[in-house]
């Protein structure tokens, strides 16, 4: 089965055009630090299914066919795709967007360098991601390292439900020992972390025998920045 089969009219063109073009020399190996080795590269796509869909494919196609060409061109080649999720909105370009998702060094270095000093905070709540800070109307919320993290899970997650067995299977290591709570400890957690949002409380929103969901409001401000870690990948 060719690569084309795999595409729609459209894209299929392009990619007959491109294995019609001569190949170029391959470029010069760049010099790599002293005690290493190449294994392998990334390649970041930059692409949402809006505009896969105006292209005539989808992302899954294109992670397919790229995968087979590599099998023709690399049998020996090992291969891992994973689809880079961000909040709705987020804005920016989105090879950008995936590559801080991904944690790609010199992207988080670049946004680090392009992050405003500027710590003001306005009134409402501000979730800042990257500095794991909370303020409330102006004055940082006392939160525990848990209680962020599960406000952290929430809102990367804004407007799904997550259940609670989720939560203590997300938030919890086994591996490092520590004791995972009962779903009804989960309770308890959400509780302290709404007394300390005031009157801002329902922004964590129970779903009654589900578990708990994020709803922003107006007077909710989230930073991301650089350090915002990817909220799903699959």
């Amino acid at each position: 089965m060719s690569n084309t089969a795999l595409l729609t009219q459209p894209a299929a063109r392009h990619l007959r055009a491109v294995e019609d073009i001569a190949p170029a020399a391959p470029p010069a190996a760049r010099p790599v630090p002293a005690g290493t080795a190449p294994r392998g590269f990334a390649l970041y796509v930059g692409i949402d299914e809006v505009k896969a869909a105006a292209d005539g494919v989808s992302l899954s196609t294109l992670v397919e066919a790229l995968r087979r060409t590599l099998s023709e061109l690399a049998p020996h080649a090992e291969t891992y795709a994973t689809v880079a999720l961000a909040p709705a909105g987020a804005g920016g370009r989105d090879v950008d967007v995936v590559r801080l998702a991904l944690h790609e060094p010199s992207a988080i270095a670049r946004t680090k360098q392009d992050q405003p000093e500027d710590d003001h905070v306005p009134g409402g709540v501000t979730i800042d991601i990257s500095r794991r800070r909370v303020h409330i109307d102006g004055e940082a919320a006392a939160l525990t390292f848990k209680e962020f993290e599960l406000l952290q899970y929430l809102v990367l997650r804004e407007g799904r439900t997550i259940e609670r067995t989720e939560l203590v299977a997300s938030l919890w290591n086994h591996a490092d020992g520590e004791e995972a709570p009962g779903e009804r400890t989960i309770d308890v957690h959400v509780r302290r972390l709404r007394s300390k949002l005031g009157r801002y409380e329902d922004i964590v929103r129970t779903v009654r025998g589900i578990g708990y969901r994020f709803d922003r409001h107006a007077d909710v401000v989230i930073r991301y920045g650089h350090g915002t870690p990817s909220p799903d990948r699959f």
